[in-house]
């Protein structure tokens, strides 16, 4: 994220479960594309925008002991909560940095798989920036590894049961809309590979249904104090 632009979802404690149900059910979700991706054991892979950490245990556990996970993330307060992670769980082959997405700090052509979750709908006109920069960390035939969301696809049911989570969704991506960033990054995720310079292997995508967890909230909810 570029150093003048706030991430404006807050990181409290019901955020982190949130961050920790998606990485739960992404895991589960894209079970078949890790391995053809290159995340396997021994491999060297960074997970730039990683939050609070929540993937790190399933990234640590899918790359063994001989293998390597790098951390990275611009917000202090996500590297900490990561790093916290990391020291709990005994992940001993995570390491974890402060560092932008268009500028991680880390080597040139020194990994296997860069992945990169719902950092490019936060970071508009920044987008194949960090896209270009990503791909120069990748050793020949690597995977930049590039998940996010068509927030425009997002529905609250039934509405007229909910009509105050309805009017939050919207002012969201009004919100989003005018700091100029895309809400719907996910659909152009395939034209973003291909202008850095990578071969589109696969690009697909998924449309889930479900109910949230009692005391779970939306990213709308997390932002609203920056909204305000």
């Amino acid at each position: 994220m570029s150093p003048d632009r706030r991430y404006p979802l807050e990181l409290d404690q019901t955020e982190v479960e949130r961050y920790r149900t998606m990485a739960e059910a992404a895991r589960q979700a894209e079970a078949d594309l890790w391995e053809p991706a290159g995340i396997v054991a021994g491999a060297r892979v960074a997970d730039v925008g990683c939050g609070p950490g929540a993937l790190l245990p399933a990234l640590a556990a899918a790359v063994g002991p001989e293998g390597r996970v790098t951390a990275v993330d611009a917000d202090p307060e996500a590297v900490a909560a990561a790093t916290a992670l990391v020291a709990a769980a005994g992940l001993a082959n995570i390491a974890v940095q402060q560092g932008r997405a268009e500028e991680t700090g880390l080597a040139a052509g020194s990994l296997e798989v860069v992945m990169l979750r719902h950092v490019l709908a936060h970071n508009g006109g920044a987008e194949d920036v960090i896209a270009a920069h990503l791909a120069t960390l990748l050793r020949p035939g690597g995977c930049l590894y590039l998940v996010d969301a068509d927030l425009t696809a997002i529905r609250v049911i039934p509405e007229a049961e909910h009509p105050d989570l309805v009017e939050l969704q919207e002012r969201y991506l009004t919100f989003r809309a005018a700091r100029g960033d895309d809400n719907a990054a996910g659909l152009r995720l395939a034209e973003r590979v291909v202008r850095a310079g990578l071969e589109l292997v696969e690009f697909r995508g998924r449309y889930v249904i479900r109910e949230l967890s009692p005391g779970l909230r939306s990213p709308g909810w997390a932002a609203r104090e920056a909204m305000v």
